[in-house]
């Protein structure tokens, strides 16, 4: 199945030379472009990509509106953020938004393609200097005082102990064949786990399950 990809950024140089790269791609297929993030939610609406590069920094509306938009609309595509700067001050506003993950603007070709096929799959991509950004941000989260077991048990309590113990290994960034590993489990159980998690939730993905369980203060950064 081939991966369709749209490209929001207001620099041309970058969607020309991403739209090169991806296309070389057997299995992905860049179908538009966008120019601001109002454009982007607009050729979302149109051609129903599959994942969605989107830049934070854009004229009209700015990468995190547009991928809060888009994921509101509960379509089916996924934002993949690209950022410049690896602690880029909106990094973990973009996840909140609904963002799948983010890749820095000077990744090789490899991973570019590589992070367009995670995120079409639904899992989490962090570059490993943006996930140093947000366990900045995820420790001031763990400074503030924890649920009383009251709260917690509204928020979370329809979870099994089993969902419950899945939701904190994806926030440790664990992939399903390592959670599985670590449970002594086979993976399609840690699948099927994922999903229940995520539709009890009423969450879209990984990434957003991981912000969930520090939020929750189920994790804490260390």
């Amino acid at each position: 199945m081939t991966i369709r990809v749209l490209i929001a950024d207001d620099q041309m140089m970058v969607r020309e030379g991403f739209s090169v790269l991806l296309n070389a791609m057997p299995d992905i297929e860049v179908v538009g472009e966008a120019v601001n993030g109002r454009e982007a939610i607009e050729r979302v609406r149109d051609l129903a990509p599959d994942v969605v590069l989107m830049d934070i920094r854009m004229p009209e509306l700015n990468g995190i509106e547009a991928t809060r938009e888009i994921i509101a609309s509960e379509g089916e595509a996924k934002v993949l953020v690209l950022t410049t700067f690896d602690l880029d001050e909106y990094v973990y506003q973009a996840l909140r938004a609904g963002a799948s993950g983010f890749l820095l603007k000077d990744a090789s070709a490899r991973q570019l393609a590589d992070g367009v096929r995670v995120v079409a799959s639904g899992e989490a991509l962090l570059a490993p200097t943006v996930t140093r950004r947000l366990i900045t941000e995820f420790s001031k989260l763990a400074q503030a005082p924890r649920l009383s077991a009251a709260a917690q048990a509204q928020q979370y309590g329809e979870l099994t102990e089993r969902e419950t113990e899945v939701l904190v290994l994806i926030a440790q960034g664990l992939s399903n064949a390592e959670i599985a590993a670590r449970l002594v489990v086979a993976e399609s159980t840690i699948k099927t786990h994922v999903s229940r998690v995520l539709v009890k939730l009423g969450l879209r993905d990984r990434t957003q399950a991981a912000v969930f369980a520090y939020e929750a203060r189920l994790v804490t950064p260390g």
